[in-house]
């Protein structure tokens, strides 16, 4: 790895905006995201020219395993100028990258079975959100399990604080962790059932409070029909 030829973020752009027929956009997200880049800032691809023969050199490997496999160059062909396959952002920067560790998947679903309405499950989830979000994963959970507000609960506090506060821990933990300079990508969700869920979509609204995370209500038919026949 120590012969690889590295270039300039200007050889890199120059070489882009002629791929990208001049688009200036295309070609300066394109080294910034997903250029193959080591920790000490080198980058090891000139344009996405180069990031489809990686792509390609590794899918083929892959290929090679079953019968009547594509050929390197068959693989190629389906990504060059993003023709006919355009890879998520993650696999676009994942596979074949010797330089990082990356996930092979743009976004995750995550949650625990059995109980989860404990400070140690709580815990777990932000663990295994932050391990993903470190490897470029985006990440979705549910909240609609936590007690909510004023529920009795076995410590000191005597009484439990609802989902709020893990909503803004969570949101936290995605604003610290860093992905080639951009933060992490969270999905907080809630039924409309819980009795918090209002609070959920307040916490969003209130400025400087939730900042990491996007929100999301799960609704049911019951409640469409409430609000249709104007019912509470």
């Amino acid at each position: 790895m120590d012969n690889l030829e590295t270039y300039s973020f200007e050889e890199a752009y120059d070489a882009s905006l002629k791929y990208f027929d001049g688009d200036e956009l295309a070609a300066r997200v394109w080294v910034s995201k997903y250029a193959i880049k080591d920790s000490f800032g080198n980058i090891f691809e000139k344009s996405p020219e180069d990031m489809h023969w990686r792509i390609a050199n590794e899918v083929g490997r892959i290929e090679k395993k079953y019968k009547n496999p594509l050929s390197v160059n068959d693989v190629f062909e389906l990504l060059d100028h993003f023709r006919y396959v355009i890879p998520a952002g993650s696999p676009m920067t994942g596979i074949g990258n010797v330089h990082q560790v990356a996930s092979l998947s743009n976004c995750f679903v995550i949650g625990l079975d059995g109980d989860a309405d404990s400070y140690g499950a709580i815990m777990r989830i932000d663990e295994e959100q932050v391990q993903l979000m470190k490897r470029r994963g985006g990440v979705g959970h549910d909240l609609s399990h936590i007690r909510p507000k004023g529920s009795p609960v076995n410590n000191s506090a005597l009484t439990s604080t609802g989902l709020v506060p893990f909503m803004e821990r969570y949101s936290n933990s995605t604003r610290e962790v860093a992905q080639d300079g951009r933060r992490g990508a969270l999905m907080l969700s809630v039924s409309i059932k819980h009795p918090d869920s209002e609070a959920f979509i307040d916490a969003k609204m209130a400025e400087g409070k939730v900042t990491g995370a996007n929100v999301s209500v799960k609704i049911d038919d019951a409640f469409m029909q409430a609000a249709v026949d104007d019912k509470p």
